[in-house]
């Protein structure tokens, strides 16, 4: 069973860059083997759910091609460069538990209905918080990531001001 194994060659790259500017938080519900576009797409959500049967894995360069849908810059972010280049100069495919020791998935379930249960309590957790507040942590850890320290914390101080000004932290 497949998550998404890749996309035509007619899908255009914005469409994943479109799922990672979201302002609002995303989660991706991989329910099987994620490769090639289909794990750039899984990448550019904020939290992976993966069922623990899914591989991983970016084969482009198998086809002489090459990840255009932001996979050279977010997978490394995500589980470092030595672990990104190893995954797309060999092909190599990852198994879902060596995914979540590595960072590329945040929670494993180890069937469907587990995997939609999970899928909906973290939702839900994540519904319940005050959505100001919860687009203004992902604003903060997005962009800070490419600050030095200084300006990152700068950057949270300045959120956190704000947010209090705001009617959601008065809820």
């Amino acid at each position: 069973s497949s998550f998404c194994v890749g996309f035509d060659d007619a899908v255009d790259p914005r469409l994943v860059e479109s799922l990672a500017v979201l302002s609002k938080p995303t989660v991706a519900i991989i329910n099987g083997d994620a490769f090639d576009e289909g794990l750039e797409l899984a990448i550019a959500a904020d939290i992976r759910v993966a069922i623990s049967s899914a591989r991983f894995a970016i084969t482009q360069i198998k086809r002489v091609a090459m990840p255009h849908f932001g996979a050279t810059q977010r997978l490394p972010r995500l589980i470092g460069a030595a672990n990104a280049l190893r995954l797309m100069l060999t092909g190599e495919a990852l198994r879902a538990d060596d995914a979540i020791r590595g960072g590329l998935v945040t929670y494993l379930a180890g069937s469907p209905a587990e995997l939609a249960a999970l899928s909906g309590r973290i939702a839900e957790a994540i519904l319940s918080r005050a959505p100001l507040a919860a687009r203004l942590v992902k604003d903060a850890v997005v962009k800070g990531y490419d600050m030095t320290l200084e300006q990152g914390i700068r950057l949270e101080e300045d959120l956190y001001a704000l947010l209090q000004t705001t009617a959601d932290r008065a809820e």
